[in-house]
């Protein structure tokens, strides 16, 4: 069992980690922080550099924190909260192959099941001593990653209806100076 727990571990943190990498700092084939921001920003997320920073903390963070097994319950929150939030993007489509949401939530749920079960006796968690795993570790990370995509889903309904309000107030001005 801890075996299988540190190669899922590895595999799922040190994945999402690369994709924080790519957003962060355009390794991998990655855009970058600048790009990342820009694209958060067409999405509704705003502002769009704050989002950016949110994926970036949470998936290369996450992920870090996933794969070595540290900090356990928080790993599992960061990793759902963002991937959550990237199944909300990929919506309605379902099959990755049609750019949708099956990846992410693959992803979260695996930090989901972690969150549960714990990082195993392979972990930087087991080392310090700590025992973060359980029901009630599992439901805290359950609970707090889903409040947080939660939050952030309402923060860019927030940010999007901002920005209707710019365009119609531009739309506005520009008639105006056309009359």
């Amino acid at each position: 069992m801890n075996t299988g727990l540190l190669i899922i571990r590895a595999a799922a943190g040190l994945l999402l980690a690369g994709h924080g990498t790519q957003k962060a700092f355009g390794w991998f084939g990655g855009r970058g922080f600048s790009a990342t921001s820009q694209g958060f920003h067409s999405m509704g997320y705003r502002p769009g550099h704050i989002a950016a920073a949110l994926a970036v903390v949470g998936e290369l963070g996450g992920g870090v924190l996933l794969a070595l097994g540290l900090l356990t319950p928080l790993a599992a929150a960061a990793v759902i909260g963002v991937m959550l939030n990237a199944a909300h993007v990929h919506w309605p489509r379902f099959w990755v192959t049609q750019g949708g949401l099956e990846y992410p939530l693959v992803l979260a749920l695996v930090g989901a099941g972690i969150g549960f079960t714990g990082p195993g006796r392979f972990s930087l968690d087991h080392a310090f001593g700590w025992s973060l795993a359980g029901n009630a570790w599992g439901v805290a990370a359950v609970v707090v990653g889903v409040a947080s995509a939660l939050l952030t889903l309402v923060a860019k309904r927030f940010g999007q209806a901002a920005a209707r309000q710019e365009a119609g107030a531009a739309t506005e001005t520009n008639a105006a100076r056309a009359a």
